[in-house]
């Protein structure tokens, strides 16, 4: 609860988003809902961060971060939540609320905190779309598999626009792939990018060695973000991209 406090008070903080976002561009964020299981924080007129917390036997009750983006009335979920309960609650949400239909939901690899409640969705009927490496994992890995696949890129439609999810390679995980809302240049990193300050975190499956070069490859492909979410922690700007590249 400190550390997500922690985040909160950087989101909900005008000086310290403002070192991210030039003052004239910047968007306050805002805080939409909050319950024990689930936190959505939106952070750009058409972006939206959840957050959700899985319990690990190393790093304790660990908040985990997904994105939301929106268009026309219709969203794309980027990472579930942690469980079934908090992902029902941030469907509900996302109808009730945002007033949007889900077109898909996209677990960015394989790990619990990306797809602990896949399964909520698919009760309701909505896709899901993983890199095929990805739901390979999850069939070796006995846990619920995301149901088409794709190899290196994909083009979500999103209302008037679209919304993309790409691979650049190995790194936190072999398969961890990022999603791009390119009208409002906001990047969802995942696992793969880290926080400001953090530590190299979990490292059962990843490949250290190729996980900076993976990350240039981002840097190069997307120059102009202006907002980067890690999978876990406080957002930012390409800073958290040259602060992962360094670290590793």
């Amino acid at each position: 609860m400190k550390t997500l406090l922690f985040i909160l008070a950087f989101l909900l903080c005008e000086d310290g988003y403002a070192q991210t976002i030039p003052s004239s561009k910047a968007f306050k964020p805002i805080e939409l809902y909050q319950s024990d299981n689930l936190i959505v924080i939106q952070i750009s007129e058409n972006a939206f961060v959840h957050t959700s917390y899985l319990q690990t036997n190393d790093f304790g009750n660990v908040p985990c971060n997904g994105m939301i983006v929106r268009n026309n009335n219709e969203a794309i979920v980027f990472d579930t939540p942690t469980n079934d309960t908090s992902a029902n609650e941030l469907i509900k949400f996302i109808k009730e609320k945002l007033h949007c239909k889900i077109n898909a939901v996209v677990p960015t690899h394989f790990h619990s905190d990306c797809l602990g409640g896949l399964a909520a969705f698919h009760n309701l009927n909505i896709p899901s779309f993983a890199n095929y490496s990805t739901i390979e994992l999850t069939k070796a890995n006995h846990v619920v598999n995301p149901q088409n696949g794709f190899k290196d890129d994909l083009k979500l439609s999103l209302g008037k626009t679209y919304a993309m999810v790409k691979y650049f390679g190995q790194g936190h995980t072999k398969d961890n792939v990022v999603g791009y809302f390119p009208s409002e240049n906001v990047l969802f990193g995942g696992c793969l990018i880290k926080e400001l300050d953090a530590t190299k975190g979990y490292l059962g499956d990843a490949n250290v060695a190729e996980w900076s070069n993976t990350v240039r490859k981002i840097k190069i492909q997307y120059p102009n973000l202006k907002i980067v979410i890690p999978g876990h922690g406080a957002i930012g700007g390409s800073e958290l991209l040259d602060y992962t590249i360094q670290l590793f």
